[in-house]
């Protein structure tokens, strides 16, 4: 995901696994996870839209938090009073389940972002974003600037589409085509 022009920023823990670059909706956090302190549970909480009512309020999109943790990573909240960021707690002992990365997970695309992460939401009017393939449905109209976009929900349109960007036959509008590549079919599209 790119960012080209932005007009708001905000943290946010994830409830759900999403993929980066899908279009989330802010949420109630449901509780504290695994920060010890208490000092995350006012950060809201995202998910992807379940409903048409939902995907009408999907003025977000997500992606990886900034970190400047050395590697390898594993995507789990950190324990700021253990050592090692969680390694020498015999309950994260051995690592079986985790995706490590060995580079930051926002230098590659269309990762998943575990349930319980901190994340950054970007959205506003006048944002301008691009997203590669896979995180729209395509559609030859969409290579026309200007094409209206709609944000998929999982009632309408599955699970597996939850979050991406679609024409507009119904629904509510949140976004328009800026322009989109041919050659690495990425689509840049500004938030209404």
């Amino acid at each position: 995901m790119e960012i080209n022009k932005t007009q708001d920023i905000t943290g946010v823990k994830t409830i759900e696994d999403i993929v980066e670059g899908r279009m989330v909706l802010l949420t109630t956090n449901p509780g504290i996870g695994t920060d010890l302190t208490g000092m995350l549970s006012d950060v809201p909480g995202v998910k992807l839209p379940d409903t048409t009512a939902e995907a009408a309020r999907a003025r977000y999109c997500i992606t990886w938090q900034v970190d400047n943790r050395e590697p390898p990573l594993v995507a789990w909240p950190s324990y700021p009073y253990a050592l090692r960021q969680g390694f020498d707690q015999t309950a994260n002992t051995p690592i079986t389940g985790r995706t490590i990365y060995l580079t930051y997970p926002g230098y590659q695309e269309s990762q998943t972002i575990p349930s319980g992460l901190l994340s950054l939401a970007y959205g506003g009017d006048g944002t301008v974003l691009t997203v590669p393939s896979g995180q729209y449905v395509y559609d030859a109209t969409m290579q026309v600037p200007g094409t209206r976009l709609r944000a998929c929900d999982t009632a309408t349109d599955g699970a597996g589409s939850a979050g991406m960007l679609a024409i507009v036959a119904s629904g509510t509008e949140i976004a328009e085509v800026e322009r989109f590549s041919t050659t690495t079919y990425a689509l840049t599209f500004r938030l209404l």
